[in-house]
């Protein structure tokens, strides 16, 4: 199977079955969503959406939270990974986005991997939701799947470039979506240890499927070693 086959089959299953995916992070603004994906790096959207309802009631503005304490928004996240650094990081942030972008969440990536805990994962999830822009957010799932179904290379070392062959490969009507599908379908079918193979709608057409069917180690393979006149 070609990349190219592979990836049309991918965006067509997803496309047919899983139309209008979306974040599962609750918001109402892009603000509140800018907030929200700060304190989910390296924490689920579940435990997240259980502490932003009193967080966004308290702090509704980057005025308001830019002048709190740490003392006073710490407990509101201590039981958040990584409490400390991330109660620094949003009084910050409220800070910044008074002092540099008027109180508004900046609409391109640039911008926002300025603002405190932001990273390039943080700022894509922003423009492709609230702006609608093309944009591929590179999570822990993203990152696993993508490799697992043959759409990049599982020997790229970083989420940088797994995002560019992605957004290479997938038409830009696609991308925003796409990330969803990826995110959801390792969140709950394809996950990290023991993946649903047996109840996979996308085995038939899934390189690690084929991979350990035949007894090989996925590591083992390269979506590289291919006919001179086949295209990533």
């Amino acid at each position: 199977m070609t990349i190219k086959q592979r990836y049309k089959n991918v965006i067509d299953y997803f496309s047919n079955n899983f139309q209008n995916a979306e974040t599962e992070l609750h918001h109402s603004n892009a603000y509140e969503l800018l907030i929200a994906v700060v304190l989910s790096a390296q924490c689920t959207d579940k435990r997240v959406n259980m502490h932003t309802p009193a967080l966004f009631r308290d702090f509704p503005t980057p005025e308001i939270l830019s002048n709190t304490t740490f003392e006073i928004l710490f407990p509101y996240i201590k039981s958040i990974s990584f409490p400390n650094n991330k109660t620094k990081n949003l009084i910050a942030l409220g800070k910044m986005l008074i002092l540099d972008f008027n109180s508004e969440v900046p609409s391109t990536v640039e911008e926002l991997i300025k603002l405190p805990g932001v990273g390039r994962k943080t700022a894509n999830v922003i423009v492709s939701i609230i702006f609608n822009k093309p944009a591929m957010a590179v999570d822990t799932h993203v990152f696993r799947v993508s490799k697992r179904l043959g759409l990049v290379d599982a020997n790229l070392k970083t989420p940088l470039e797994v995002e560019k062959v992605l957004m290479k490969n997938i038409p830009k009507k696609y991308v925003a979506e796409a990330h969803h599908w990826l995110i959801l379908h390792g969140r709950y079918v394809c996950v990290a240890r023991s993946p649903k193979c047996e109840t996979c709608n996308l085995s038939n057409f899934c390189l690690y499927f084929e991979t350990i069917s035949k007894g090989i180690s996925f590591e083992m393979v390269s979506i590289n070693k291919k006919p001179k006149n086949e295209r990533v």
